[in-house]
């Protein structure tokens, strides 16, 4: 199925609406994950804001999901393995436990929702911040805040050193990585400031 075809589908099944929070704005087709094949049984219409939070690029916003006591009945199981998804890591907020324990999904949907582990996993989502607290993005500049001492080389990063366009290490948020003296080093981030 072309894409053009795809997403004329989702935008009529939607009704033009994000098929999570039912907003109109900035709408994409989503792959549900693991999913490989890309079809209307595997993907779904999504605003923006849905996208960052499922996709865990922002944090949660409680408020935005509140439509999810609602859409979480659609008759469509893509939707429906997102929403208990997204309701798994809000349940700590009071609506989205009693949603999550009155939802029902098959077997072959509650298996599907739970191929991500996203179920497991806390609502809040960690991202790479400076001494004070700054979130860092992937090209970034920062300084050094400290004079360190580079393990297995000669060179000395000095307090004050620039570095451009930073590298996020992905499985740990407590260090980039950075080219000082033109070798490139992992940094901590509780020894920069975004620059």
């Amino acid at each position: 199925m072309s894409n053009l075809l795809l997403e004329k589908e989702l935008f009529a099944r939607s009704e033009n609406q994000c098929e999570l929070c039912r907003s109109t704005d900035t709408l994409s087709i989503y792959e549900v994950p693991p999913e490989t094949q890309i079809n209307a049984d595997t993907t779904i219409l999504l605003c923006k804001a849905c996208i960052d939070q499922v996709d865990k690029k922002e944090q949660l916003d409680p408020s935005h999901w509140r439509n999810l006591s609602e859409t979480m009945w659609s008759p469509f199981a893509p939707v429906q393995v997102v929403a208990w998804r997204m309701l798994s890591r809000l349940r700590n907020e009071s609506w989205a436990s009693d949603s999550l324990d009155i939802l029902y999904l098959d077997e072959e949907t509650l298996d599907w929702a739970k191929k991500t582990g996203d179920h497991e996993q806390e609502g809040t989502v960690d991202f790479h911040q400076d001494s004070n607290g700054m979130r860092l993005v992937e090209g970034d500049t920062v300084v050094l805040i400290k004079t360190l001492d580079v393990k297995g080389s000669s060179i000395n990063a000095k307090l004050g050193t620039v570095v451009k366009n930073i590298h996020l290490v992905h499985d740990n948020t407590e260090q980039i990585e950075g080219k000082v003296e033109g070798q490139t080093i992992v940094i901590l981030t509780k020894y920069l400031r975004k620059g």
